[in-house]
């Protein structure tokens, strides 16, 4: 099917585009009061998540009511564990608990390569359906957790500042680390595979806890991972995603990936010079979105100046934080497309 806004793809593939596509992190969420419907509805994350019917229906939200050029299909990057053998809960006001963690080689025979048409089946089946809602409007974004940031919640069990529990590991244990970084590296591999068969147009690896390792620990623990998974994944372009990595630009730049996403701590121009031939996205802080909107048209416009129009994907630096007024986000995405259009 041909997509009648294709702005995504493209500048993804460093193609002309006539303005900045531009999406965000955690826009099928809390800051639609539509979306906090259909989560009462559901009676929980989990439920929502795996309920593929009102996955696709939060999916399609922000594409209706904010004006963005792409769909996140709507789940979490913690499917990957549980389809490992490690099930996890989502706590209000605490976010993710496993009730079980993994610590020895021993541990780690309890668990299995992930097999995305059985044990996330669901995520599939609300890809297919979005794809029907979607129409051909814009792209869908499929997406899963980088090894390392999944390791963090297996090993730790739950959030954490430090993941202390997790690094403990890379020092103590290296061969249980590398193990359990393989086998969540086959999971994942199998699983964009499956999100790509299904109808993902592009897809997106959210290393989200990177900028807790050493540059040193980052190049052993992390990249030769995320390496595998773009160099696996060859049927859409891929996105690297490493929030706080600032010190890992210029590797993740020379991956087989298409698009680097860049934290709000990463400054333009350095990144345009370490990553010359990628398509960067980002980064606008997320909480210029509680500025006025005068505020935000002058950091849109800003942004949109350092890094131009062309080989760009706008988003903010990470997900849009839940109290975020809409109307705020629709100033965002509008200032955008007003300040890159050719």
């Amino acid at each position: 099917m041909n997509l009648k806004n294709d702005l995504l793809l493209r500048a993804a593939r460093g193609e002309k585009t006539e303005r900045t596509p531009v999406w965000m992190m955690r826009q099928a969420g809390r800051i639609l009061a539509e979306y906090r419907a259909v989560r009462e509805k559901a009676g929980s994350f989990i439920n929502l998540a795996t309920t593929p019917e009102m996955a696709a229906e939060v999916t399609l939200q922000p594409v209706d009511l904010l004006g963005v050029d792409a769909a996140i299909i709507f789940s979490d990057i913690l499917v990957i564990p549980e389809a490992m053998g490690l099930p996890y809960e989502m706590v209000e006001q605490r976010g993710p608990v496993f009730p079980s963690t993994v610590h020895t080689l021993e541990d780690l025979q309890k668990l299995h390569v992930a097999e995305p048409e059985t044990d996330l089946k669901y995520v599939l089946d609300a890809i297919k359906i979005t794809k029907k809602g979607l129409a051909g409007r814009v792209p869908l974004i499929g997406f899963a957790g980088a090894p390392f940031t999944i390791f963090c919640y297996m090993t730790e069990g739950k959030g954490s500042k430090t993941f202390s529990v997790a690094k403990k590991h890379l020092y103590a244990d290296p061969q249980f680390s590398h193990t359990l970084l393989q086998q969540i590296t086959d999971s994942t591999i199998a699983y964009l595979k499956a999100q790509v068969a299904a109808g993902a147009d592009i897809v997106q690896l959210f290393d989200s806890w990177a900028g807790i390792l050493s540059p040193e620990q980052y190049r052993v623990f992390s990249l030769p991972y995320i390496k595998q998974i773009c160099d696996a994944i060859t049927e859409v372009p891929v996105t690297v995603f490493a929030k706080g990595a600032f010190f890992a630009r210029k590797e993740i730049g020379e991956l087989s990936c298409s698009v680097v996403g860049l934290d709000w701590n990463m400054d333009i121009k350095e990144s345009r010079e370490l990553i010359p031939d990628k398509t960067l996205q980002g980064n606008l802080d997320p909480c210029v979105l509680y500025g006025s909107y005068e505020q935000i048209r002058v950091e849109v416009k800003k942004m949109v100046g350092q890094f131009g129009t062309q080989r760009y994907i706008a988003n903010l630096g990470h997900g849009v934080y839940p109290d975020t007024d809409p109307d705020k986000v629709r100033c965002f995405i509008e200032a955008v497309k007003e300040y890159s259009s050719l």
